[in-house]
């Protein structure tokens, strides 16, 4: 299994998200517990352009410092929603024979539905965590109501197997 840490820059990391607290310490314990049990941690940046709150080499395109990377740990840079396309991580898996990934960040409706669903037609098991991906409210629907759509509705026993915090630890503490 790998951990994928998508998109939890900066610039987006804010108190705006829906339910933000559970979000930042459902995503600060699951980095911690893989770390502590050998599940290799994947982050993914996302530069949407000049003069954007994601400009590349921007603070805002920075990974937000809570979930700072390690030394050593992994960094793919993407301009599109989904980590799969020209970032280098779909080969990355392929070659270290990867089967099984755990999808978090932001924002629900955009990166991770196109990091989950991509995952899922290139033959990975997609495990999402229910309180690791986060949004803020669009035009269209409320943070709460897009979360839930996304969460209990779209993905779940289609594209992926969304879990609670708990199982997802007990995922990554009783691997094979």
């Amino acid at each position: 299994m790998t951990l994928l840490i998508t998109d939890v820059q900066c610039g987006i990391t804010t108190d705006r998200l829906h339910e933000c607290d559970r979000f930042l310490s459902a995503v600060r314990r699951l980095i911690s517990d893989a770390r502590e049990n050998g599940v290799e941690v994947v982050y993914i940046r996302h530069d949407d352009g000049v003069g954007t709150v994601l400009e590349k080499d921007t603070p805002g395109y920075e990974i937000y410092p809570d979930f700072a990377p390690l030394e050593g740990e992994r960094v793919f840079d993407k301009n599109v929603s989904s980590p799969f396309r020209s970032s280098g991580l779909l080969e990355y898996l392929r070659q270290k024979g990867e089967e099984q990934i755990m999808v978090t960040g932001l924002f629900t409706e955009y990166c991770i539905d196109a990091t989950v669903k991509c995952g899922f037609e290139h033959g990975f098991e997609v495990i999402v965590p229910t309180d690791a991906n986060s949004t803020a409210d669009n035009r269209h629907m409320t943070a709460a109501l897009t979360h839930e759509y996304y969460n209990d509705f779209i993905w779940n026993r289609r594209y992926a197997r969304c879990v609670t915090i708990d199982e997802a630890v007990s995922m990554l503490t009783k691997r094979d």
